[in-house]
């Protein structure tokens, strides 16, 4: 999805300015939207991939002018009116209006500490060969999905080497919109700043994207 999430080489947006200590979290509210998004995706009614496009899927100005856990409570607020566990008006009225739906699972407050230590695994058996190998030189395909996708836009079309070969993990593009895992397998790709950004980058600068197998192509 070519959406205004996809910054990535863009011009014109000021420079980059790390707070110093910043917090984890600027406000009270914030806590409250990171534990609700745990708590609701512990039910299982979607998975990580549907969680970003939910909160990626927005008009450019809404989503530039929304903090990060605005985001997530955009995105959450999606999610649960699409699977029917809120209703238009409870939003409306920031209430429940009628009793909770039955869900799958639920995450009780004394499980939480557990759940945020335990990752979740995306790693899945191979059913094929690896198409590339470390050294191989390839091309990012030139792409663009109505849809999902975790292939940013200033790296299509554009030629590298595989650095590193990850295994076969869940392909994002097609789980944000089923259940369908689709596994490929997954590449760490190192791209020449001037090859992205033509010969007024530097060129000792390296940059380097994990790819999945659809996404390349022999160089």
């Amino acid at each position: 999805m070519n959406g205004a999430h996809d910054m990535g080489g863009m011009m014109g947006f000021g420079p980059v300015e790390p707070e110093k200590d910043e917090p984890v979290f600027h406000a009270e509210w914030e806590k409250r939207m990171m534990a609700m998004n745990l708590a609701t995706g512990a039910m299982g009614e979607w998975n990580i991939d549907k969680g970003r496009h939910a909160r990626e899927d927005r008009n450019p100005r809404e989503y530039l002018d929304s903090t990060y856990y605005e985001l997530w409570y955009l995105g959450l607020e999606r999610l649960l009116a699409e699977r029917g566990l809120v209703g238009a008006d409870e939003i409306a009225a920031a209430k429940a209006l009628r009793p909770g739906a039955k869900v799958a699972r639920v995450l009780a407050a004394e499980q939480a500490a557990a759940a945020m230590a335990r990752m979740v695994p995306y790693e899945r058996a191979p059913a094929a060969e690896a198409r590339f190998k470390v050294g191989a030189k390839v091309r990012t395909r030139q792409m663009n999905p109505a849809g999902h996708t975790r292939l940013p836009r200033y790296v299509r079309a554009k030629a590298g080497t595989v650095s590193i070969v990850h295994g076969v993990h869940v392909y994002p593009d097609v789980h944000a919109h089923s259940p369908d895992e689709q596994p490929h397998w997954l590449y760490c790709v190192t791209f020449a700043a001037t090859e992205l950004w033509g010969g007024d980058a530097d060129p000792a600068i390296t940059v380097s994207v994990d790819c999945w197998e659809p996404y390349l192509e022999p160089a």
